[in-house]
C-alpha cells in the first residue's frame, strides 16, 4: 500500500468496469502535466539536462508499470519516484569515481604506490591511450575519455568541445560501440606520448585545463579538415 499523503484536490477513482485505454490515456494525461515540474527535480539534483531527461524518462516507465490504484497523490508518486532514481544516478557516479572510470582507463593515480606499481600503471593508460586513438575519431575519444574518466556532465562536454549535448551523448554511445570493434588506424607517436602524459597529469594533479585544451583542439583540427599533427594524423613513414 502506497503512503503517500495526496496534496490538492482527489481525484475520483477509476471504476472496476472503465476499460485499459481510458486508464491508461489518464495515466499519460497526468504525467504530462506533472512532468515539467518532474523534469525540475532532476536538473536540481543532476544538473545536467541529458541525465535529467533520462531519469524523467525512466520515471514514466515506471508510471506506467505502478498499481496506480494504490497511489493517493499521482503528482507527489511521481516527484517521489523522480527524486529517487536522480539521487540513485547521483550515488552511481560518485561509486565510478571512488573505483575507477572504466575497466582499462583509471580516473587517479596513486603517487604513494611503489615504481613498479606505477609503471604498470603508465603501461594500462598507456594501451588505453593507444586503443581510443586507433578506434575513434577525435570527437568520440574526447567524450569518451572526458565522460568515462572523469565524470564530465554532457553539458559541460559540448562546453569544451563546441558541440550540441546530444550529439556529445551520440559519440559517447558510438564510442563504445567502436571500441568493440576490430577497426584499426594509424597512431602518431608522438601525438601518442602527449596524451599519455597529458592524461597522467590530470589524474594525478586534479588539473584537467590541459587536458580539455587538447582534446578540444584535435576535434576542432578534425572538423576543420587541416592536415597538422594531431592525434590521428599517421606515423610518418621513414625510407
Amino acid at each position: 500500500m502506497n503512503v503517500l499523503e495526496p496534496y490538492g484536490d482527489h481525484t475520483t477513482p477509476t471504476s472496476p468496469t472503465d476499460d485499459r485505454s481510458a486508464g491508461e490515456l489518464d495515466a499519460a494525461s497526468v504525467f504530462v502535466t506533472t512532468r515539467p515540474r518532474l523534469f525540475s527535480i532532476a536538473l536540481r539534483v543532476l544538473e545536467d539536462v541529458g541525465e535529467a531527461e533520462d531519469v524523467v524518462q525512466e520515471a514514466w516507465l515506471r508510471w506506467a508499470r505502478a498499481d496506480r490504484s494504490d497511489v493517493l497523490s499521482p503528482p507527489a508518486f511521481l516527484a517521489l519516484t523522480t527524486t529517487r532514481l536522480a539521487i540513485n544516478v547521483t550515488q552511481s557516479a560518485r561509486r565510478r569515481r571512488e573505483t575507477s572510470a572504466g575497466p582499462w582507463l583509471p580516473e587517479t593515480v596513486d603517487r604513494a604506490i611503489g615504481p613498479e606499481t606505477a609503471a604498470e600503471q603508465h603501461d594500462a593508460v598507456d594501451a588505453a591511450v593507444r586503443l581510443l586513438l586507433e578506434r575513434l575519431t577525435p570527437a568520440e575519444r574526447a567524450a569518451y575519455m572526458l565522460r568515462k574518466a572523469f565524470d564530465y556532465p554532457y553539458r559541460r562536454i559540448s562546453e569544451i568541445l563546441h558541440l550540441g549535448t546530444d550529439h556529445t551523448r551520440q559519440l559517447v554511445r558510438r564510442a563504445h560501440e567502436r571500441l568493440a570493434t576490430e577497426r584499426r588506424r594509424p597512431v602518431d607517436t608522438a601525438a601518442h606520448r602527449r596524451l599519455v602524459r597529458t592524461f597522467l597529469v590530470a589524474a594525478e594533479t586534479g588539473d584537467l585545463a590541459e587536458l580539455e585544451e587538447l582534446l578540444a583542439a584535435d576535434v576542432a583540427r578534425s572538423a576543420s579538415g587541416r592536415r597538422r599533427p594531431s592525434c590521428d594524423q599517421p606515423m610518418s613513414r621513414t625510407a
